[in-house]
C-alpha cells in the first residue's frame, strides 16, 4: 500500500507547485484545470481528485506556503518560558510568511481575484483563518496559567497579528510597497510584542 500513497503524494505536490507556476503568471481568472493538469502531466480526473474546484486549488496553495513559511500550528504555550520570548517566536514565524515572496505573490493574486467576488473572498479567508487559531489558543493558556489578563482571546490575537499586518502585510500587498529587511522586521516585532504584553499582561 505504500507505493500508492507516495505516488499520490507525488502528484499532489506535482499539482500544487504547477498551479503555484500558472497561477502567478496568468491570475485566478485566466488559469484553467486544464492548464495545471498539462503543467503538472497528470489527467485532469487526477487533478479534480484531489481539489473539487479550482477555489479548492487555490486556497490549498495558500495554506501550503503559509505552512512551509510560518508552521503556526506548532505554536503551543510554555510555561518554563516567559510571555515576551514565546511572543517572540510567533511573530518571527508570522514575519516569515509576510516575507516569502511566492506567497506575498499569489495573495496579490488571491486579492484580485476575489475583489468583484465577495463570496469567493469569504471563502478563503475562512479556509485561511482556520490556520491563525494558534494564537488565540496560546492566550487561553497564558490566561489560565495567570499570566495574561482576563479577556476576549480571538479578538485579543486579531489585535496582535493585525498589527503586524497592518506594516508588513497589507502595504505590500496594496500598495506595492518592498517586503521589509530584516531590521524592519526585527523593529515591528519588538513593537507589537511590547505593546500587547503592556496591556495585557498581569
Amino acid at each position: 500500500m505504500s507505493t500508492p500513497l507516495r505516488q499520490t503524494d507525488r502528484k499532489r505536490s506535482a499539482i500544487l507547485q504547477a498551479a503555484i507556476a500558472e497561477f502567478r503568471s496568468n491570475g485566478f481568472e485566466a488559469t484553467s484545470m486544464d492548464k495545471i493538469a498539462a503543467s503538472a502531466e497528470v489527467s485532469k480526473r487526477t487533478v479534480y481528485n484531489h481539489f473539487p474546484s479550482k477555489e479548492d486549488l487555490f486556497a490549498a496553495i495558500l495554506m501550503h506556503l503559509w505552512e512551509s513559511a510560518a508552521a503556526q500550528n506548532e505554536f503551543t504555550y510554555q510555561k518554563d518560558r516567559t510571555l515576551k520570548v514565546q511572543l517572540h517566536d510567533f511573530l518571527n514565524k508570522k514575519m516569515q510568511m509576510m516575507c516569502d515572496q511566492d506567497f506575498m505573490d499569489l495573495v496579490r493574486v488571491a486579492v484580485a481575484a476575489t475583489i468583484h467576488t465577495p463570496e469567493r473572498a469569504r471563502d478563503m479567508v475562512d479556509k485561511l483563518s482556520q490556520r491563525e487559531e494558534g494564537i488565540v489558543a496560546w492566550i487561553k493558556a497564558a490566561q489560565a496559567d495567570k499570566k495574561l489578563k482576563a479577556g476576549d482571546a480571538i479578538l485579543m490575537g486579531d489585535m496582535l497579528q493585525g498589527q503586524l499586518k497592518s506594516l508588513a502585510f497589507w502595504p505590500q500587498i496594496a500598495m506595492g510597497q518592498p517586503l521589509l529587511n530584516e531590521a524592519q522586521q526585527k523593529k515591528i516585532i519588538q513593537l507589537t510584542a511590547d505593546m500587547f504584553l503592556q496591556y495585557y499582561e498581569k
